[in-house]
């Protein structure tokens, strides 16, 4: 044969093979686009081919786990703020009591546009750049409310009987992730107990790209004090983020040893993460860590972590139980996105953290509070501590009638959960602390109907059981070391009688 002739041959056999293997994968995507082609032209009501499409991709990712889902174009944008940790607009969270009504401002954020401006909470949203959108829906309002950096947004609010106009200049919104006890008179969070100022009081309201610089910032500026004899570090609420956020958290407290490891399909090991040398918190000061069962994710990657290394003590209820990692895949030339679970992550000791479909209260899952440190805050004081919390990071809601406008707490199922180390992300819900809502879109408030059958506490303080035990942790742990101490010291100066 002629070489020509192999040489041709070779390149019709390399085209056929490649041929097959693309109609292998592709002919399921060309049954779908087929199926949607037909709906288009032969349904008995017009259809929207986006909605079609959304609802395909919907189908598809629901006969995998719960944390697998289709981002469409019209969520992506929120989904990467919220991880970024900042966007474009005027700052404020909104909600819509009832449909087809204005949208209400529930709280501008400390420091927004919004604030400056005037804007207060109850306001009633009825026009946007004299544009009516008393019967928009809340999404359709906040994107109008959106827009680039430093130009002006008109609104038209209705204040109790009064019609007020405002002009509102978009800017950069920072979302906090870390924040503290209470603010001071100049709206700076302060991060220690107002009953023990010698306790640093942290709170983590999610694992976004900024979280770690803002907490390193707290520690640098507090930890090496000397009048400070402990750490609280609460998790409750705190839904997860990113994967590396959460092990670099960890190496801030531990100096040496594994933090986690990430399992692919048939348990292959992935990758592992180990804390580097040297803490930035001081290996002999007692740290305490709080989490309930909204605590997931990244949060329960740091709870384990520190526990397992007997770091720190670990207070309040069992967590939640998400141990996988989710990548997020661009679709669209990333106006979309698959949010898919590619691998398990386990604690140091091995053990697993992931919650399965059957699993049961007595299986291995979730972090656990240390023995003894099985506490919760009463149901009936629920609701006041969140309203506590809220006041104090929007100090405009105090003295406030918003009794129905009530922030209510994120569904741990719905939040992002650990990345891969690839860290291709975006973000879905708000990064901000779980009893609100994302600033300028959806989260419909929940009613508030126990505050009117209780007196109100005069303080989160006297609500909030898990956080007392901790302090008290804290001070037991203090006080055994000052034990030891002088046990020593006495040895010693028997030893030189």
């Amino acid at each position: 044969m002629l070489p020509r002739n192999l040489t041709l041959l070779c390149s019709v056999l390399v085209i056929s093979f490649a041929c097959y293997v693309i109609h292998q994968r592709t002919r399921t995507a060309m049954m779908v686009g087929e199926a949607l082609e037909m709906i288009d032209r032969f349904y008995v009501e017009p259809v929207d081919r986006r909605t079609l499409l959304t609802s395909a991709m919907a189908g598809m990712t629901s006969t995998l786990d719960q944390h697998s889902e289709y981002i469409p174009p019209v969520s992506y944008q929120t989904f990467q703020d919220s991880i970024q940790q900042e966007f474009a607009g005027i700052g404020i969270y909104v909600d819509q009591p009832v449909e087809n009504e204005p949208v209400r401002v529930i709280t501008p954020l400390v420091g927004s546009p919004a604030l400056r401006a005037g804007l207060m909470p109850g306001d009633a949203i009825l026009e946007v750049d004299h544009e009516y959108v008393g019967d928009l829906d809340i999404r359709s309002v906040s994107e109008r409310l959106r827009g680039p950096i430093a130009t002006t947004v008109e609104l038209l609010v209705q204040r109790d009987d009064e019609k007020i106009k405002l002009s509102v200049q978009r800017d950069t919104i920072q979302l906090e992730s870390v924040i503290g006890d209470h603010r001071d008179q100049n709206n700076d969070w302060v991060y220690r107990l107002t009953q023990h100022p010698d306790i640093v009081y942290v709170r983590m309201t999610s694992f976004g790209d900024k979280t770690v610089s803002e907490l390193r910032n707290v520690l640098s500026r507090l930890i090496a004090k000397p009048d400070v004899s402990g750490m609280v570090l609460d998790l409750r609420g705190n839904g997860g983020g990113l994967l590396h956020a959460a092990v670099e958290v960890c190496d801030m407290f531990l100096s040496s040893g594994k933090i986690v490891s990430t399992k692919t399909r048939g348990g292959v090991v992935e990758d592992e993460a180990y804390a580097t040398a040297g803490t930035l918190v001081p290996p002999a000061m007692p740290v305490a860590i709080l989490i309930d069962e909204h605590s997931a994710s990244a949060s329960e990657i740091v709870a384990a972590a520190l526990q397992d290394h007997g770091r720190a003590t670990i207070v309040g209820t069992r967590s939640y139980g998400k141990g996988t990692v989710q990548n997020i895949l661009p679709l669209e030339y990333g106006r979309s996105a698959l949010r898919l679970t590619v691998a398990k992550y386990y604690r140091p000791s091995d053990r697993n953290i992931h919650r399965g479909a059957n699993d049961t209260e007595d299986d291995v899952w979730g972090v656990s509070p240390d023995p003894g440190m099985d506490v919760k805050v009463a149901e009936e004081d629920l609701r006041q501590l969140a309203r506590f919390w809220e006041e104090a990071s929007y100090p405009s809601l105090k003295n406030r009638d918003l009794t129905d406008a009530h922030l209510k707490l994120v569904d741990p199922d719905q939040d992002l959960g650990p990345v891969s180390k690839d860290e291709t992300v975006s973000a879905e819900n708000s990064a901000e602390p779980p009893e609100n809502p994302s600033p300028e879109q959806d989260d419909s408030a929940a009613k508030d109907d126990s505050a009117s059958e209780q007196p109100r506490a005069h303080s989160a303080w006297e609500l909030d059981t898990p956080l007392r035990t901790a302090v008290e942790a804290i001070r037991s742990a203090n006080g055994a070391v000052q034990e030891s101490a002088s046990e020593g010291s006495a040895t010693l100066n028997a030893a030189a009688a």
